[in-house]
């Protein structure tokens, strides 16, 4: 992981476009205001294309799931009782 650059509000403001180039470029910023730190700039992460291949090779020696166990593990973690109401 790259360590972000620090810079000042002065400069935030007159190199705007320089910044704005360099977080294309990925590069991360921390933003100053009287040598104290005030703010972070970092790139967006993209959403990245997985192919269906890549995601069932990754779970292809996976444990299998026990549906009713999952439901029941589920249900006791956010406290819901499945019985219909009514």
């Amino acid at each position: 992981m790259d360590v972000a650059r620090e810079i000042t509000q002065r400069q935030l403001r007159n190199d705007s476009g320089d910044i704005m180039r360099g977080l294309d470029r990925g590069e991360s910023y921390v933003v100053t205001r009287n040598g104290v730190p005030v703010g972070e700039l970092r790139p967006i992460r993209r959403s990245r294309f997985v192919s269906a291949d890549l995601v069932i090779g990754a779970f292809a020696n996976a444990a299998p799931v026990d549906a009713a166990r999952f439901r029941d593990d589920v249900n006791r973690g956010i406290g819901q009782d499945p019985a219909p109401r009514g």
